[in-house]
């Protein structure tokens, strides 16, 4: 992969960061035209430079000039403060118009099945939406009775994808005598050993209780890479037991434990969040960074170095998924005015300006991104979207399970938690949660 250096302007905070400005949740303004102020009151938690943000700013010029005598409420919060509010900002007359949501059965999945949301199955059929989100990505746009997803009505809409790979400074592996981008899992791992020898830790990671995202990529990531589409699914999507103690499961959890224990993820760890984990890679620290798009333009306006990206190598599956979701609150006083914004985040003018940022739109043109590397690194999504490889990310399925998996991570990073001692806890709070979600 090509790599570039670029001023140190900061762009992205990615997808998981706190924006820059945050209002609470529980007492957005709803009302609108329906109601006698013409207010519409969007609700969203991307950072405003990011690309989903700079899209969402370019579709807010197009709103205001498509319903000029609306006053538009843009409303800005943080992704931690809208996973743990959402309920109560969905409950009763006075909520936003449209709004950003996690996807998937533990946040999307529940809102639906409470009837906090408004489907959007009539909607999409009529605006054809389900004809620029496709295949895996309306995965997690539909959720059934029960708020388990793959299936039922139409709740949210991505406009993008995500996937996951690892940035690396190129200078810290020609310093460790790697010359070549690895092609398969053992030849990374030796290019870790050099980096090892070398004195460089090779992948900068966290693994705190609150934002440390870190390790449970590594963790996934490496059980993804030896799953297959089925395994995947039953877990994502319930449709199935899941044996925690086969493969791909303790094969990815014990290779994870050999990767802490040769230092391949750095130490002391319990305390670091993923930013901290960026700032690491980017200081030139560390060698390696597993994230998403999220940081992509943030690493090309600021990295000091010369740098380049792979995804896992020689793995069957990699992380990855549909994007977050617009939704329609069921409360919400101006559902046309919400469906127009959602239609035009799928424009192709928005698309594309997201595309040409680096922000891997769904419904993009990727021939017409201009920056080489933001094209090829588009493409690859393409590839792996089109090969129906994406993994998703392993939160999803049942609630609370993001908290659990974090302090489980935490907990092997330290020491106190064993590969198999890991995968039984794995597998007592899935099955619970299973049960309860399959009970309705």
């Amino acid at each position: 992969m090509k790599a570039t250096k670029r001023s140190a302007a900061r762009v992205g905070l990615g997808i998981l960061a706190a924006t820059a400005v945050s209002v609470s949740l529980a007492g957005c303004a709803g009302s609108g035209a329906d109601s006698g102020d013409n207010t519409f009151t969007i609700l969203q938690y991307e950072n405003p430079d990011s690309a989903q943000g700079q899209g969402w700013a370019l579709a807010l010029e197009l709103f205001k000039q498509k319903h000029p005598d609306v006053e538009v409420d843009y409303q800005t919060t943080s992704f931690d403060a809208a996973r743990q509010n959402s309920k109560i900002t969905l409950t009763g007359g006075d909520v936003p118009d449209v709004i950003e949501f996690n996807k998937g059965n533990a946040d999307g999945g529940q809102l639906a099945a409470q009837g906090l949301l408004e489907p959007l199955t009539d909607v999409v059929a009529e605006r054809g939406w389900d004809e620029k989100i496709t295949g895996a990505m309306q995965a997690f746009a539909q959720y059934d009775e029960q708020g388990l997803a793959g299936s039922g009505d139409w709740y949210g809409i991505p406009n993008i994808g995500e996937y996951v790979m690892f940035y690396y400074n190129k200078d810290l592996f020609a310093q460790a005598g790697i010359t070549e981008e690895p092609t398969d899992l053992a030849t990374f791992e030796a290019a870790m050993d050099k980096l090892v020898a070398a004195g460089i830790t090779p992948i900068s990671s966290s693994a705190a209780t609150s934002q440390g995202f870190n390790q449970m990529w590594v963790w996934y990531s490496l059980v993804s890479a030896g799953a297959d589409r089925k395994s995947i699914d039953d877990f994502m999507f319930l449709r199935e037991p899941v044996d925690f103690s086969a493969a791909p499961w303790i094969d990815g959890a014990k290779k994870f434990e050999s990767w802490i224990d040769k230092g391949y993820v750095g130490t002391e760890l319990g305390g670091l969040n993923f930013e901290q984990a960026t700032v690491n890679f980017l200081s030139g620290e560390k060698a390696m960074l597993i994230w998403n798009q999220g940081e992509f333009a943030r690493i090309r306006e600021q990295a000091p170095f010369e740098w380049g990206y792979f995804t896992l190598p020689g793995a069957n599956m990699q992380m990855g998924s549909s994007g977050h979701l617009w939704g329609v609150p069921a409360n919400a006083t101006n559902k046309e005015l919400a469906y127009d914004w959602i239609d035009i985040t799928l424009s192709e003018e928005v698309q594309n300006k997201i595309g040409q940022l680096g922000g891997l739109p769904l419904a993009g043109d990727a021939s017409t991104i201009e920056d080489p590397l933001t094209r090829e690194y588009t493409e690859r999504f393409n590839e792996l979207r089109d090969a129906d490889t994406l993994s998703f990310y392993p939160d999803y399925p049942v609630p609370g399970f993001l908290d659990f998996i974090q302090s489980g991570m935490q907990a092997m990073s330290n020491g106190n938690t064993s590969a198999d001692e890991w995968t039984a806890n794995l597998q007592k709070f899935y099955d619970e949660g299973r049960e309860t979600a399959l009970a309705g």
